[in-house]
C-alpha cells in the first residue's frame, strides 16, 4: 500500500457547499429520484435521508476542479462493459479509500463520463471499502483471503457487492457500491454499470 500517496492534499475549495435553497431541492428530488430509480422502487426513509446527504455533498463536484482541488485523483482509464453499459472514469480520494468506515456523504470516488465538448460530467458515486484479512488489506488477485475480518458494508438499505479481487495492479481485495444520484440508471439505482453512460461521445 503506498501510504505516502494518501492525502496530505485535502484543501478548502473556498465555495459555498449549499444554501438551503439547494439542501431543499436535493431532498425532495433525491426523494423521488430513489423511489424511481432504486430495485424495485423501494427506498425507506434512512435510504431517503443518506441519499441527500449523498447529493448535497458531492454537488460541487459537477465542476470537476473543485474535486481536484479536494484531493480526488482522476484515472486514465474510462470503465465500460459490453452489453452493460458504462461506470466512465473513477476519481479516488486515497485517504478514504483505505478508511474502514463509510459515510454517505464522503464517497470514496466520484465518477464522470466524457461530454462531446471534450469536458467530463458528473454522473454517480462509488463507495469503497479494502477487504482485512488478518489485520491487513489483501491484495493478491489470484487467491481469495484466508480470512475476512470486516463484513460487507451496509449504506441506503444496500449490502455492497463483495469481496472481490482488484481491478487492477494495487487494488486491494475489496467491497463496493455505485450509486447513480447524478444521472439515471434504467438498471437501477445502485446497479454496477449504467447502459446511459458511454465512454465515448
Amino acid at each position: 500500500m503506498k501510504t505516502n500517496r494518501i492525502a496530505t492534499i485535502f484543501k478548502c475549495s473556498g465555495f459555498i457547499v449549499a444554501t438551503l435553497a439547494l439542501v431543499i431541492n436535493c431532498l425532495s428530488a433525491t426523494a423521488a429520484f430513489a423511489q424511481s430509480n432504486s430495485s424495485g422502487g423501494e427506498c425507506d426513509a434512512q435510504c431517503r435521508r443518506e441519499l441527500a446527504q449523498a447529493t448535497a455533498a458531492t454537488a460541487r463536484y459537477h465542476r470537476e476542479s473543485a474535486a481536484l482541488a479536494d484531493g480526488f485523483i482522476a484515472t486514465e482509464d474510462c470503465v465500460s462493459a459490453p452489453g452493460l453499459g458504462g461506470m466512465g472514469f473513477h476519481y479516488l480520494n486515497l485517504a478514504r479509500a483505505f478508511d474502514l468506515t463509510v459515510n454517505a456523504s464522503e464517497p470514496e470516488l466520484l465518477l464522470y463520463e466524457p461530454t462531446r465538448n471534450g469536458r467530463r460530467r458528473l454522473v454517480g458515486v462509488e463507495y469503497f471499502v479494502p477487504v482485512i484479512s488478518n489485520g491487513a488489506p489483501w491484495f493478491d488477485p489470484n487467491t481469495p483471503p484466508p480470512v475476512v475480518d470486516n463484513p460487507a458494508p451496509v449504506l441506503f438499505g444496500t449490502t455492497f457487492d463483495g469481496p472481490m479481487p482488484g481491478h487492477e495492479p494495487g487494488m486491494p481485495w475489496h467491497y463496493d457500491l455505485h450509486v447513480w444520484i447524478w444521472k439515471h440508471n434504467p438498471s437501477g439505482l445502485f446497479a454496477r454499470f449504467n447502459p446511459t453512460v458511454q465512454c465515448s461521445e
